[in-house]
């Protein structure tokens, strides 16, 4: 059973810091992306990471403020979030894709996590 399971969301403050986990299992994926979806928003793309190359994509919005990492040993992939804003607040869900393309493109990913609440206060 292909499973994506997301842990470490919860509250912040403005300019605090978060760290989410993705950990993966049931099979091997080519890349590993992060999006997330704030209420009556559309789910948009955050940062994404091939799992072999390590060759990461960064959302304009959060440039210079996350990081996407992998573990591939133990078939993790964490965002650290820095620097968070208001804006930030979302459900942030991992999503795998199987094949190359492009990293933004949400279509690109068959599987997806439950989704993590963060919530940034000001």
């Amino acid at each position: 059973q292909v499973q994506l399971v997301e842990s470490g969301g919860g509250l912040a403050q403005a300019g605090g810091s978060l760290r989410l986990s993705c950990a993966a299992s049931g099979r091997t994926f080519y890349a590993i992306g992060w999006f997330r979806q704030a209420p009556g928003k559309e789910r948009e793309f955050v940062a994404a990471i091939r799992c072999s190359a390590g060759s990461t994509d960064y959302a304009d919005s959060v440039k210079g403020r996350f990081t996407i990492s992998r573990d591939n040993a133990e078939k993790t992939v964490s965002l650290q979030m820095n620097s968070l804003r208001p804006e930030d607040t979302a459900v942030y869900y991992c999503a795998g894709a199987t094949s190359d393309g492009w990293l933004m493109r949400r279509s690109l990913y068959a599987y997806w996590g439950q989704g993590t609440q963060v919530t940034v206060s000001s």
